[in-house]
């Protein structure tokens, strides 16, 4: 009995040291993740003297001039929209062309689907580098140069292999024996996509399009050479042209930076479950 009551002081103890180190490490690996933004927080609200001063890391005085800047006197709001412009773009066309590849591959009968899956999932991975400069070559012959649509189709095109993959692991997981019923009921495949599957598989087309989505925002190297001038220059591009001849406004910079993260930001995290769905969607079920 005495060892039992000596034993229960020494399993309380290995219980709070393992919840202790579980929160070391959980802390240590936030502080990796959000370190470089919250450095950025507070490099935007310091005083340009204090820019290049380490001590103080936080700030005595701060300021939001760096966003008033930011905001009011460079062409960060234009490139915003251009950004969304862009975005928006590239999404719609990669899920509605990607919606009809999708359920093509998972529910017609089409010989070599394997392969043909694997020869779309494929051209995803070659890196934007190797096809950038036929890519630039191609939209200066059809005049596309230094155009919004330029930008919108090449985000489109990179972007399309994710969505079919994701998308015909979606219509995959839906009841075949819909769509067989549908066609017993005289439904051509367009029409049973659009009558049955399409409302089903509006959680999928959901996760497929912010994905799409964050990836334009994102996007940077296309952006960057196949645009030239403040009006068709999405938000990345305009960020990393910031800094001047002379000197480098890096209170300016990480207000932008801020600026432009907070919106996909926004979105990451309102629909965080839906993203992990989509991105795991057929890892258990071919």
């Amino acid at each position: 009995m005495s060892d039992v009551t000596e034993d229960r002081p020494l399993g309380n103890v290995r219980t709070l040291r393992r919840i202790g180190m579980r929160l070391c490490i959980l802390l240590s690996v936030g502080l990796f993740c959000l370190g470089p933004i919250l450095w950025q927080a507070v490099t935007s609200v310091k005083l340009d003297q204090d820019l290049v001063r380490l001590p103080p890391i936080f700030p005595e005085q701060m300021t939001l001039s760096h966003y008033g800047r930011v905001l009011f006197e460079s062409p960060i709001a234009q490139s915003l929209m251009n950004s969304l412009i862009v975005a928006v773009s590239a999404t719609t066309v990669s899920i509605v062309v990607g919606t009809l590849c999708a359920f093509a591959l998972a529910r017609l009968p089409i010989a070599g689907k394997p392969i043909i899956l694997g020869l779309i999932l494929s051209t995803s991975m070659f890196p934007p580098i190797a096809v950038i400069s036929p890519l630039y070559l191609l939209m200066r012959e059809f005049g596309l140069r230094d155009t919004l649509m330029a930008v919108g189709l090449t985000h489109a095109v990179y972007s399309l292999p994710l969505a079919v993959w994701l998308l015909t692991s979606f219509f995959r997981q839906l009841p075949a024996e819909l769509y067989y019923a549908a066609r017993v009921d005289g439904c051509t495949p367009l029409r049973a996509l659009f009558t049955i599957f399409f409302p089903l598989a509006r959680p999928g087309l959901a996760v497929a399009a912010l994905l799409v989505f964050i990836y334009s925002w994102n996007e940077f190297m296309f952006a960057l050479t196949l645009t030239a001038s403040d009006a068709t220059r999405t938000a990345p591009v305009a960020v990393a042209l910031f800094p001047g001849l002379y000197e480098i406004p890096w209170g300016d910079i990480a207000a932008a930076s801020l600026v432009v993260t907070l919106p996909v930001g926004a979105l990451a995290i309102l629909f965080q479950r839906h993203i992990v769905a989509g991105l795991t969607a057929g890892s258990v079920k071919g």
